[in-house]
Formats: C-alpha cells, sequence, structure tokens
C-alpha cells in the first residue's frame, strides 16, 4: 500500500506540470494579453464610451498611439519584458512554495481572493452535496426493491426529465416564478443588505430564504447519476448467491437488505465521496453564480480568463488540479477502507 501511494505521488509532479505547461503555452498565442487590457481601459477611463479599442495579438496593435516607453514600463510591470522560459521556470518555482502570485488587475493576492470567494461556493457546493445524496441513496433503494412497479416507472422519469433541464435554465425559471411574480424569494445575493443588524437567528433565516433557490436549481440535475447508479448497484447485488442463502438462513427481508446488501451495494457510491464533496467545493457553477449574482469561483475564474488575469488563471488551475489529484487517491484508497479484498498489489 505504502508502495503505491509513493507512486501515485510521484505521478502527481509529472501531471502537474504538463497541465500548468500545456496551459501557459495555450496563454501564449491568445490575443489580448494583461498589456492591452491595461491599455484599452486606461484609454477608455480618458476617452470615454466613444474610445476606440485597441485590438489583439501580441504585436500589441491596441498600444497604437501610446508611449513605447509607457508601453515597456507596463510589460515590466506585468513581467512581459522577460522570455517565455524565464517567466514559466519563474512561475514554477513560486508554486513550489505554494505561492499562487498576484492579480494584475485586483491587487490582491490569488490566496486571498480565493479565500474572499469560497464562502460562496462552499455554500453553493456544501448544501448541493448534502442534499443530492440526500435524496439519491434512499431514492436509489427504493427503487431497486421496488424494481419494475409504477413508482420505479414514474421516478426514473421524474429523476430524468431534471437530469435533462440544465441547471440555468430552471434558475431563470425559479427567479422569474419565485422571485419576480410571486416574490417569495431574493433574486439576488447570499445575505440582505442589513445581514449585520440581524440576530443569529435572523441571520440563519436570511441566509437559507437567499440559498434556496440556488441550490433547487443545482440539486435537481446533479442527483440522478447518483440515484441511478444507487439503484442498479443494489439490483446486481440482490441477485447475488449469498442473499439468497442469507434469506435460506430466515433473516428477515429488511435485515437481508440493510445488514448485507447495503454495504456491499454502496461501494462504488462511498468511494466517490472524496471527489463529489471536494469538487462541489471547487469545480464552481458559473452560470447559477452569474443568474443569481453569488461572487464565487466559478465567477472568479470567468473573469480572470476575460480579463487575461493570468497569475489568478494559472494559480487556481494550479490549486485546483493539485486538489482534484489528491482527491482522485483519496478516492482510489477508500476501496480499500470499504471492501478488504481490493488489493493494489
Amino acid at each position: 500500500m505504502s508502495a503505491y501511494i509513493l507512486r501515485r505521488l510521484l505521478l502527481m509532479v509529472p501531471t502537474l506540470f504538463g497541465v500548468i505547461l500545456l496551459t501557459f503555452c495555450v496563454i501564449q498565442f491568445v490575443p489580448g494579453g494583461p498589456v492591452e487590457q491595461y491599455i484599452n481601459e486606461s484609454r477608455a477611463a480618458t476617452m470615454g464610451p466613444g474610445g476606440e479599442a485597441g485590438g489583439g495579438g501580441s504585436a500589441y496593435r491596441g498600444s497604437q498611439g501610446v508611449d513605447p516607453k509607457r508601453i515597456e514600463e507596463i510589460k515590466a510591470l506585468y513581467g512581459f519584458d522577460k522570455p517565455p522560459a524565464e517567466r514559466f521556470w519563474q512561475m514554477l518555482g513560486r508554486f513550489a512554495r505554494l505561492d499562487l502570485g498576484t492579480s494584475f488587475f485586483q491587487n490582491k493576492t490569488v490566496w486571498q481572493l480565493i479565500v474572499e470567494k469560497l464562502p460562496v461556493s462552499i455554500s453553493l457546493g456544501l448544501w448541493t452535496f448534502l442534499i443530492s445524496y440526500a435524496i439519491a441513496v434512499p431514492l436509489g433503494v427504493a427503487k431497486a426493491v421496488r424494481a419494475g412497479s409504477r413508482f420505479d416507472l414514474w421516478t426514473s422519469v421524474l429523476v430524468l426529465a431534471g437530469y435533462a433541464i440544465p441547471g440555468f435554465v430552471l434558475g431563470v425559471a425559479l427567479l422569474v416564478i419565485f422571485g419576480g411574480q410571486l416574490q417569495w424569494f431574493p433574486l439576488r445575493g447570499l445575505t440582505s443588505a442589513n445581514w449585520d443588524e440581524l440576530s443569529w437567528g435572523a441571520r440563519i433565516v436570511d441566509y437559507l430564504w437567499h440559498i434556496t433557490l440556488p441550490v433547487t436549481a443545482m440539486v435537481l440535475g446533479s442527483f440522478a447519476v447518483t440515484a441511478m447508479l444507487t439503484k442498479n448497484a443494489f439490483l446486481e447485488e440482490i441477485r447475488k448467491q449469498y442473499v439468497m442463502t442469507a434469506r435460506a438462513k430466515g433473516l428477515s427481508e429488511r435485515q437481508v437488505l440493510w445488514k448485507h446488501v447495503f454495504r456491499n451495494a454502496l461501494i462504488p457510491i462511498i468511494t466517490g465521496f472524496p471527489s463529489a464533496f471536494i469538487g462541489a467545493f471547487f469545480t464552481g457553477a458559473l452560470l447559477i453564480e452569474t443568474l443569481f449574482s453569488l461572487d464565487g469561483l466559478g465567477l472568479l475564474s470567468y473573469e480572470s480568463v476575460i480579463r487575461r488575469d493570468y497569475p489568478v488563471v494559472m494559480g487556481t488551475l494550479f490549486l485546483f488540479t493539485l486538489i482534484g489529484l489528491v482527491t482522485k487517491l483519496i478516492s482510489d484508497l477508500c476501496y480499500v477502507w470499504v471492501d478488504p479484498r481490493v488489493k493494489f498489489d
């Protein structure tokens, strides 16, 4: 086991290196870099809405009419006065020290930005994860026990219908109906403007009031796969010989189902817990966050790509990739914890 863990940890190094190198190379060919973004924003601020925006490309066509010395100063400010290879190795050195860099445009470190946006992503991810599994696992068990019945048929139709509807489409419908017409829920934000003035009980109610619609939009399409996987896993286990043996010994159906079948059937579900749990926080929900005006990690990543804020793009990519690799290792190790028969040797 220790040898397997060591091999997996060593394999993370070239994987991280490959992801960062590929992304860094792509960035070099993307038009409209940070220098152009800075020049265009400065020009728009001085010329007003009628100002002419600059074009893209590595030649900085948008810098026409700007003092060349000023351009060189901006390049030096962002580190673009150095060759790409030198910038790449400097970035790797920072990442090795877990220094993710500083945003070009927000005057904050990448760590600070992640910490600021994390509460929103945790709120969306944690509630989505808990509610999805709380619904999916019991529903999957009930469908397996009643396989082929009307209950199984109609719940399958409802689950697949919810899975087929995109989350942002459902979010728009929820906003229009419950936020606009009925005005039962707020249209935006995670808390009210007078949050600091509320008591602790009122704060909890206010928070749950705001989070209901976005979480509902995310949950309805997220538990379908888990529910169907649970159902199929239970059906496969119920047909095995040890279940017939347990029944022949006189055990009740409840004892057979929950004492013998449950553990074996939940192996694929439990081993997916780490990835689903961590992924719910860090994968982000860009469309949901934008729709409900929630400033989370998904919106941060999108805005960073649009503004060419490369330290934020590369820093978050490095962190999320590292978390994903570690989580995948933990998920594989969960197989041994759940089923001792599994051997990685």
